[in-house]
């Protein structure tokens, strides 16, 4: 991901509303709380469609890579809107492409990605994605299979 790109180029939009605490001395929000607003529409999404339950599942997801790019600076009281789309799912894997939208803006602040490996939730090792939870994915690919 060189430059930013739009909204257009996303599946699944998930709000965010900064708090104050989030700005930093600098007057923006840190750049750490970015990772944790990508890390929230992932899960928030998989909450609402019925998927995530880390204490009832036998697989779980752990983020092993991530990366952002900044744009633009976000500020307390700024409304955020997080594009999420899937740009790669392997057996036990998955890559998120994420984009931080400002406000009503269409050319994102931040955007990055992080990848999950599913893991089974005893033994710590690799695990198929559950079918379920594949499903989902599917559907936010950027080309979907089958398209």
């Amino acid at each position: 991901m060189s430059t930013p790109e739009s909204r257009a180029d996303y599946r699944h939009f998930q709000p965010i509303t900064t708090r104050w605490m989030d700005n930093d001395a600098y007057g923006h929000v840190n750049n750490v709380v970015y990772y944790s607003y990508f890390d929230t529409a992932v899960n928030q999404h998989m909450i609402e469609k019925g998927v995530l339950a880390p204490d009832k599942g036998t697989a779980i997801a752990l983020v092993v890579e991530t990366q952002c790019r900044y744009f633009a600076p976000i500020t307390f009281p700024d409304r955020v809107t997080v594009g999420v789309r899937v740009a790669h799912m392997g057996r036990s894997s998955v890559r998120y492409e994420l984009a931080l939208f400002r406000n009503e803006e269409d050319a994102p602040a931040a955007a990055g990605h992080y990848v999950h490996v599913y893991v089974d939730n005893a033994t710590r090792r690799p695990t198929p994605i559950p079918e379920d939870v594949a499903a989902i994915l599917r559907g936010m690919m950027i080309a979907p299979p089958d398209a």
